[in-house]
């Protein structure tokens, strides 16, 4: 990390970090001393709790970066989100498509029952991996045998959530690079399927297995089309930390889960024959830098972020000078070489964050889709497995 970089990173890591432990530790006493009495209770109380920190990601686009995110979809589905519970499934473009999809949560009012399901090992991330355990995503190890049953037990502790809920899975099952284009153009090429442009092939496994979970309790499904206009830089993370802008357009689709096949075989089916039209939307909208099949909405820039941000600002600095002026900790070599410290391990902690947002860099031949034997790729904010 450039030392520029770090002059920038260090302050906003040190403010995520700490307030996610306090994060942390409230939804750690809520779910050793309310879940036990209430589950109902301790959803709402942790939906509240959670918000305050994931906000602040979501503060990162709309005040810090200014990426601006732009809405089209048509004005019933506008009406519809955040109201209803929602099966997401998205194409995965980019670094941040994860938090581009808490970006129109928050705005939609309802950032903090948002869910995902994710890698395994993702739980173990410090502050943000920990409060999505508390928050109840769904967390796989990549091995069908192992995943089904946690998959579906997941799944139905949903029906009875208390607020309107985003699900979202991501079914391709690894991030889009030039490589893996070329491995799934290959792999379809000899099936005599499709061949993409702009998508992988879904693995469409794991969808199934949620459409048939979550029918009973799911109105909707959104399928999500992430785009990058050419003339705009790839947002990543660590742009976004350094407080550089871009313009992310993203396309929703809605379709009642009701109409959809019966059959696994069939839904599976209807997942690929989305994700080719899918492809032809990213088509069109390479060609005319927008998606002018749909109504541009205005999602405003919501002011909350930028308040909880400032709280936490302020209750921080106002500890840390109760603190410091209580222990002198700067007033002895020792101190400073403590603090010092604590400043390296912050720099660490957000370095193994940028990374965890990044493309991971697995061989491309493993695009194709699920096997028999192969694992359900599904994630949101985990970085994907390495090979």
């Amino acid at each position: 990390m450039a030392i520029a970089a770090a002059a920038v990173v260090v302050p906003l890591g040190l403010l995520f970090l700490l307030s996610g432990l306090m994060v942390n530790i409230i939804q750690a006493v809520c779910f050793i001393l309310v879940r036990p009495v209430s589950k109902n209770m301790y959803r709402k109380i942790n939906r509240v709790v959670s918000e305050l920190l994931w906000v602040e990601l979501v503060w990162l686009i709309d005040w810090w970066a200014g990426v601006k995110v732009q809405l089209y979809t048509d004005s019933e589905t506008f009406k519809l989100m955040g109201k209803e519970h929602a099966l997401l499934i998205c194409n995965h473009r980019s670094d941040i498509d994860w938090l581009v999809g808490w970006v129109l949560a928050q705005h939609s009012g309802c950032l903090g029952s948002t869910l995902a399901v994710m890698k395994k090992s993702s739980k173990f991330l410090p502050v943000i991996g920990w409060s999505m355990w508390f928050s109840e995503y769904v967390f796989l190890e990549r091995s069908w045998a192992k995943d089904e049953n946690t998959l579906k037990a997941g799944l139905k502790r949903l029906k009875d959530f208390p607020r309107p809920f985003w699900l979202a899975l991501f079914v391709e099952g690894t991030r889009f690079t030039q490589a893996k284009l070329l491995a799934a153009q290959e792999y379809a090429a000899s099936m005599g399927l499709p061949v993409p442009r702009n998508v992988l092939i879904p693995r469409t496994k794991g969808f199934a297995a949620a459409v048939s979970n979550m029918r009973s309790f799911v109105p909707a499904i959104y399928d999500v089309t992430v785009a990058i206009p050419k003339n705009q830089p790839p947002p990543t993370m660590l742009r976004i930390l350094k407080g550089q802008s871009s313009v992310v357009h993203v396309h929703i689709k809605r379709h009642l889960m009701k109409e959809l096949p019966e059959t696994d075989d069939d839904v599976a089916k209807w997942c690929r024959d989305v994700f080719v039209a899918k492809d032809a939307l990213l088509d069109k909208h390479l060609a005319d830098g927008t998606f002018s099949d749909q109504e541009f909405q205005d999602t405003g820039r919501p002011i909350k972020s930028l308040l909880v941000v400032i709280s936490w600002s302020c209750l921080l600095l106002f500890g840390a000078f109760k603190f410091f002026k209580w222990t002198s900790l700067l007033s002895s070599w020792k101190g400073v070489a403590f603090s010092a410290a604590g400043l390296a391990i912050v720099t660490l902690l957000m370095h193994i964050f940028i990374l965890f947002s990044q493309s991971e860099r697995s061989t491309p031949t493993k695009v194709a889709p699920s096997r028999p034997k192969s694992g359900v790729e599904l994630s949101v904010t985990g970085r994907d497995k390495q090979h």
